[in-house]
């Protein structure tokens, strides 16, 4: 089991986003995750860029049927790393619903 770990370099809005789209997935199509994330292919690549060269991403550049596709997986790092962080951001969600701590004022 991963331990929950808050990972600044994912937490980045669009790249959360991008892996909880591959966290499911075997494999995805560069277009499927920008029509779903409604981003440019150029932001996108961007950040696919990113988590590739950090080890979370695996990008494969394919022809199929006479078309270019490509297609992007979680590696086993990136894979680990995505779930420490949603535990990390679980965990703080569930402090945040937790019964407060009465206060004690001393005097």
């Amino acid at each position: 089991m991963t331990s929950a770990h808050f990972d600044e370099f994912i937490h980045v809005p669009a790249r959360l986003s991008i892996l909880a789209m591959l966290a499911p997935a075997e494999w995805l199509e560069f277009r499927v995750l920008r029509d779903h994330l409604d981003t440019s292919d150029s932001a996108l690549s961007k950040q696919i860029s990113a988590l590739n060269n950090a080890g979370y991403v695996e990008v494969r550049k394919e022809r199929l049927h006479g078309q270019r596709s490509t297609r992007i997986r979680l590696t086993p790092h990136g894979r680990a790393a995505f779930q420490a962080h949603a535990q990390a951001l679980e965990q703080i969600v569930a402090a945040a619903r937790a019964k407060p701590v009465p206060h004690h004022e001393e005097g």
